[in-house]
């Protein structure tokens, strides 16, 4: 494989990305920093296809980017492969308002192959290719200007290795017949509606006892504002207040901008500085949340409360079951949220009832919830029984 210099002029990115554009895919890696930040900042981008990899540098003087975002965020007839590639898919659709499509991500595809719901990329590559790598660089402060030949090198490496798994990958998902199964997860992770940052539902992250409307109206109040606040500046947004600060003025507001340093969390600036005004007249100005955004009080359906519970613990003792029975990472079987919904009753919009997820999971965990299946332990062995077919049994070691 050709291994290019550290790219940083337009004419060699645009060259580079025309020749990819030829490929029919694509491994991408970025490397970004976002501790003092409220968006990540992009510093390395690196990219591979079968014959040629190259770290590009997005801080270059000049350099035009355009090419390159095209490629990854236009082009539908590449395949662009990432690995646990969430974040570096936020990067491309904070640049552009679109994600890379379509796309593959070798840690889904592990949880296909059974090797695990989050393995690391490092042990993805001794586990494919026999490889242990070298992670001196990996606490690189990557927005620092020269990199050197060690961290261009290291940075590389993420790709020019993920460039050899991901066909070894897809030929085995092709030999067991997965290949279908991953077709949901990898659209649910390039969908856009993942990378919007809506201010107005950021309240929904922040953990509150109360469910008053006015509190809850406060708290979406506030949570909108802080999030603005670190968009304006582009900082942390807990450098701002923290979740548990936020929480607390909304269930004990302050009558006067005087009483916010009685905040736990707040310094005495905030009685005269311009942001504690701002945060004043918000909470002033905040109304109790409407009926429709109020978040539910718990389920009510067949099932719901502490027998819910119960079930769920059913529902996830047969999921580890069937699992192992398959040899597939259960989080890509069905999410324990969707668990939850199905103990408490429900039956619609869940994914676990369509599709492949039903043949290998879903219709075992009907019958369970609606109480056509029996566990019982015989010699050592966890067996299930279909109660209404009693010929019908599956046994499998505990």
């Amino acid at each position: 494989m050709q291994i290019h210099p550290l790219i940083s002029d337009s004419k060699r990115l645009a060259e580079l990305c025309a020749r990819l554009a030829q490929s029919p895919f694509v491994a991408v890696d970025t490397e970004f920093m976002r501790e003092n930040t409220y968006y990540p900042d992009l510093c390395l981008v690196q990219l591979a296809d079968a014959n040629e990899a190259a770290a590009v540098d997005p801080k270059a003087d000049g350099l035009d980017l355009t090419p390159m975002l095209q490629l990854l965020c236009e082009n539908e007839d590449v395949l662009k492969v990432f690995h646990a590639g969430g974040q570096d898919i936020e990067i491309f659709y904070n640049l552009t308002g679109k994600t890379p499509h379509p796309m593959f991500d070798t840690q889904i595809a592990a949880m296909a192959l059974g090797q695990g719901e989050q393995i690391g990329y490092s042990n993805l590559v001794d586990l494919w290719m026999g490889i242990q790598l070298d992670k001196g660089a990996r606490f690189t402060d990557w927005s620092r200007r020269p990199l050197d030949k060690r961290q261009i090198d290291y940075a590389i490496a993420d790709v020019t290795h993920l460039s050899v798994i991901f066909p070894m990958m897809l030929e085995k998902l092709k030999v067991t017949g997965r290949g279908a199964w991953l077709n949901d997860e990898m659209e649910r992770i390039s969908d856009a509606a993942n990378y919007r940052n809506d201010p107005e539902n950021a309240w929904s992250r922040i953990k509150v006892q109360s469910r008053k409307p006015e509190v809850l109206g406060r708290l979406q109040a506030m949570a909108a504002w802080r999030e603005k606040e670190a968009q304006r500046k582009n900082i942390p947004r807990g450098r701002i207040m923290k979740d548990e600060t936020m929480a607390d003025i909304a269930a004990h507001p302050p009558k006067t901008q005087a009483d916010l340093p009685r905040v736990r969390g707040l310094s005495p600036a905030w009685r005269d500085n311009d942001i504690g005004a701002r945060l004043i007249a918000i909470i002033e100005a905040s109304q109790p949340m409407a009926r429709d955004n109020m978040p539910d009080r718990g389920r009510s359906a067949p099932g719901g409360g502490k027998d819910g519970s119960l079930v769920a613990d059913l529902l996830k003792l047969l999921l580890k079951i069937r699992s192992r029975e398959i040899n597939v990472a259960p989080r890509l079987i069905v999410r324990t949220e969707e668990l939850e919904r199905l103990a408490a009753g429900e039956r619609t919009d869940l994914e676990v009832l369509t599709g492949w997820r039903f043949e290998q999971f879903g219709r075992d965990a009907l019958d369970l919830v609606e109480g056509r299946v029996a566990f019982a332990v015989v010699n050592g062995k966890l067996k299930m029984t279909l109660t209404h077919e009693e010929d019908m049994v599956r046994e499998t070691a505990v």
